[in-house]
């Protein structure tokens, strides 16, 4: 990866690892479903005024707003629902790099590795350490919580594919037009699923008793999460490998702990260090695997 490269990288790790903290912050006053849809409604509005509706089939349209929108966020924001600590669920989702590795070499042809594979399983390892307290000491946890939030990671994955898929369909692909309209696809969903769950009985009680940090959380998962973080993440996979990019959010839970430390007062012990450290050597391993660039067939990616 080229150095600039490596840095957009560390600024998408540092976004999506506060996202875990602004997420436990906005459901304390947004319900969990309600969430998701005001989050993809914020990223398609106002910004699709400024981006002409990209060309791409509908089929990838559909395909990627469900998979990185209502699939990874309905999953993961149902694993909190049901007891999954923020913690453990940044470290559950960050399962995703292995799961893009498989599914990369299942529908795109790309090469597994040998030093990609040993560096995912320590990086691996440093994830299931980091998790372990949640899982063996939250009594009051769904046995579905953890599943469920494997689930957000395999939808992400999913959605690292569909974004390859969707850049080769068409000659000039507009990355940042696509991201922005296809986050006009989750809030209908959201929605619905919203009304599932027995949400809809909150809708009318919290608007008058939304306050700042509310919206501030809402905002920055959405132009901070979505709009820039997948902007960028989704920029360099069309650049690189997809197990390459997607391996780098293995240091997620990293500045997420770190994050959470800072703001929420949470304490990292010596565990959660080794962790971090299985975490960081796993990622070395992998990133100095002997994998070319890649482009996107004959797409020309376009920026703007």
């Amino acid at each position: 990866m080229q150095r600039r490269d490596i840095g957009l990288a560390l600024l998408v790790v540092l976004l999506w690892g506060g996202s875990f903290t602004v997420i436990q912050l906005g459901l304390r006053d947004v319900p969990p479903m309600l969430l998701g849809a005001l989050r993809y409604l914020l990223s398609a509005f106002p910004a699709l005024l400024w981006f002409a509706r990209p060309k791409v089939p509908w089929r990838w349209w559909l395909a990627y707003g469900l998979t990185v929108g209502v699939g990874q966020f309905a999953f993961l924001f149902w694993a909190v629902r049901v007891g999954l600590p923020a913690g453990a669920a940044s470290v559950a989702l960050q399962m995703q790099a292995l799961f893009t590795l498989l599914f990369a070499a299942a529908f795109l042809r790309e090469p597994l590795h040998r030093k990609q594979i040993a560096g995912l399983l320590i990086a691996a390892g440093g994830l299931a350490l980091l998790a372990q307290p949640a899982l063996v000491g939250g009594a009051s946890m769904s046995p579905w919580a953890y599943p469920l939030a494997l689930a957000a990671a395999a939808s992400w994955a999913a959605s690292n594919i569909v974004l390859r898929k969707a850049a080769s369909s068409v000659a000039r692909f507009d990355l940042m037009a696509f991201i922005v309209w296809t986050s006009l696809v989750p809030p209908l969903p959201f929605a619905a699923l919203s009304l599932a769950l027995g949400e809809s009985a909150a809708w009318h009680m919290f608007w008058p008793d939304l306050g700042a940090m509310a919206w501030f959380c809402v905002a920055y998962l959405a132009f901070g999460g979505t709009l820039l973080g997948n902007g960028i993440f989704s920029h360099l996979l069309t650049k690189y490998p997809a197990g390459r990019v997607a391996s780098l959010t293995l240091l997620v839970p990293v500045a997420g702990l770190s994050i959470a430390a800072f703001v929420m007062g949470e304490t990292l012990g010596p565990q959660q260090w080794l962790a971090c450290g299985l975490v960081g050597l796993g990622l070395l391993v992998t990133m100095r695997t002997g994998v070319r660039r890649v482009g996107i067939g004959a797409a020309r990616v376009v920026v703007e």
